[in-house]
């Protein structure tokens, strides 16, 4: 092709391949290529797929040019000789290429197969270059199988794709796949900055990126875009005239964005910019920008960030695939990219909160500072008692203490057997929680005694009923007492006899059974009530003495029951104050 034919071609012709190591980013295929040729071992039928511009249909030409070389097969072509020359102007005649997308019916496949029965006219091999090769029928497919499978010796089958899956089984079995890979951004920035140094144009490398990120790994794609951008930036190819013909951001415009939502500033003023443009084009030019800071590693994003803000892009993208009005989705992805700026971490959160007291434990430290302390004698003794009070409360207390005043020494004693008929309570409670039968018959037949030494002394007024139910499920009772007294507990039974099991109280109940009922008005002046709890005579004698009466020793009335709390409980759960209306979609 003469120079000033070359001259007036657009760049992606004018600087196409035409040796294997012209090829851009598809070292692994030109070399495997080179080897077979240079080595002779050839198959008869090729299959190049991968995505558009990435150097199929270029690399199938060059693979014929080599097997028409007057020197064929080889990785070199020659350039000088007729056969070299005519591939490179197209006209050679062992070269058929054919356009599947246009050439897709069963007839155009029985014209190739029958120019396969005939021998080169001048050339080693007869190559046929089959394009976009899916696009073909399926009656076309099955009848190119024989012939692709068994050709004549001379021939040579390349196929090209963008779409290999569309391609049928039997015709990938038969073919030697080599599959296209997309081209690196680096190494398009290279072969641009090559093709522009030879045409002497200037240009800004932010620009080229640009065109680079919108070429998508199509280096076709984005010489035609470097081709318009040339015609259009005049001078040369600026980042402010690429953005302009592309309809972009401009990356400086985002970068005085960002900037103001890292500093917390007001970000209304850009809004009318970014609503000149379309919503998923700012999201993507966002998500764009963020990715380029993230691999440049820039120290004003933490990488929290980075997740945080590529979460909301995810959020309104999936606004938009709802068809939601794009101003709004471009105002909120806005204002939650602002708050997520300023989001403390949790290492953050926990390093404020490591110096902060809970109130409840200043309430106890109030409470402990403030509680009075008596020194206590022996009765042999005068006792001298010190108030750690504050002045105000000194001068408002008159009163004096005695001076052979006596105060018996406490122990811990009335400590200890709260704390163990506490740990008896919660034995009874978990025994209720297991079985409610099990729990009414362990408090009936069961009273708690002692606990000394590890030994857990037990009154039992068991009856034999009660004794069968209880020897059943002694396991899970022993269990749970090693659980709360632990497992070195031994258990003691002390049994009475059952007909003083009245005169005793019984303390233990469960805790959903401990209903506050007022039986008696200590105010009244009932002479015969009190008559009867001093003679002891008749069951209400013997629930008077009882200091905490249970559940099953109050005389309740119909009042007492309906005011409980149990009940109130089992009223808001089952009569709501707000009832639910379930309302159909329909």
């Amino acid at each position: 092709m003469s120079q000033e034919n070359l001259e007036n071609k657009v760049l992606a012709l004018k600087y196409r391949p035409s040796k294997f190591e012209d090829l851009i980013g598809q070292d692994s295929i030109s070399s495997t290529l080179s080897l077979a040729l240079d080595k002779d071992r050839l198959s008869h039928a090729y299959l190049f797929s991968g995505l558009r511009g990435s150097g199929k249909t270029s690399t199938a030409r060059i693979m014929a040019k080599a097997l028409v070389c007057k020197n064929a097969p080889t990785s070199k072509p020659c350039e000088v000789c007729s056969g070299c020359l005519s591939a490179n102007e197209g006209r050679h005649l062992d070269i058929v290429e054919m356009d599947a997308a246009s050439n897709r019916g069963i007839d155009d496949i029985k014209d190739l197969i029958e120019h396969t029965k005939y021998r080169p006219t001048s050339a080693k091999y007869k190559i046929f270059i089959i394009d976009e090769v899916h696009m073909l029928t399926t009656q076309a497919f099955n009848a190119l199988l024989k012939t692709l499978e068994e050709p004549p010796a001379f021939v040579k089958f390349i196929l090209a794709t963008t779409d290999p899956l569309k391609v049928p089984a039997t015709i990938l079995s038969r073919t030697q796949h080599f599959r296209f890979k997309k081209i690196s951004e680096q190494n398009v920035f290279h072969h641009l900055v090559h093709i522009l140094n030879l045409e002497n144009i200037a240009y800004e490398n932010e620009a080229l990126n640009i065109l680079i990120r919108s070429g998508q790994g199509s280096l076709r794609d984005t010489l035609t875009l470097l081709d318009q951008a040339i015609i259009y930036s005049k001078s040369g190819v600026s980042t402010s005239a690429v953005t302009d013909m592309m309809g972009m951001i401009d990356p400086s415009f985002m970068d005085t964005l960002f900037d103001s939502i890292l500093k917390g500033r007001d970000t209304r003023e850009y809004l009318e910019i970014l609503e000149s443009y379309e919503a998923g084009q700012v999201i993507d030019e966002i998500s764009i920008y963020l990715k380029h800071k993230m691999l440049t590693r820039d120290v004003r994003f933490a990488t929290y960030l980075f997740d945080r803000f590529f979460r909301i892009l995810g959020d309104a993208k999936e606004l938009l695939k709802q068809n939601s009005d794009g101003g709004f989705v471009i105002i909120l992805t806005l204002m939650k990219l602002e708050e997520a700026s300023w989001l403390k971490t949790i290492e953050e959160i926990i390093e404020e909160t490591k110096g902060i007291i809970p109130k409840q434990n200043e309430r106890q430290n109030n409470q402990n500072a403030q509680t009075n302390t008596i020194p206590i004698a022996t009765k042999n003794e005068n006792i001298s008692i010190e108030l750690e009070k504050t002045n105000e409360t000194q001068k408002s207390t008159n009163f004096d203490i005695p001076p052979n005043v006596f105060i018996e020494e406490k122990d811990n004693t009335n400590n200890e057997e709260n704390l163990n008929l506490t740990n008896y309570q919660k034995v009874t409670d978990l025994i209720f929680d297991r079985n409610y039968d099990l729990g009414v018959c362990f408090t009936k037949s069961f009273i708690f005694n002692s606990f000394e030494e590890n030994i857990l002394t037990i009154d039992s007024y068991a009856d034999d009923e009660s004794r069968k139910l209880l020897n059943k499920n002694f396991a899970y009772i022993r269990g749970f007492i090693e659980d709360i007294f632990g497992n070195e507990t031994e258990i003691k039974f002390n049994k009475i006899d059952t007909s003083k099991q009245k005169e005793l109280p019984q303390n233990i109940t469960p805790k959903d059974e401990q209903i506050e009922v007022n039986l008696y008005d200590h105010e009244s002046d009932s002479g015969s009530m009190i008559e009867d709890i001093e003679l002891g005579s008749g069951c209400v004698a013997n629930m008077g003495m009882i200091v905490a009466p249970s559940f099953s020793q109050k005389e309740l009335k119909m009042d007492d029951i309906l005011n409980s709390k149990f009940v109130n409980k089992a009223i808001e759960l089952f009569q709501p104050e707000s009832q639910l209306r379930v309302k159909s979609k329909l």
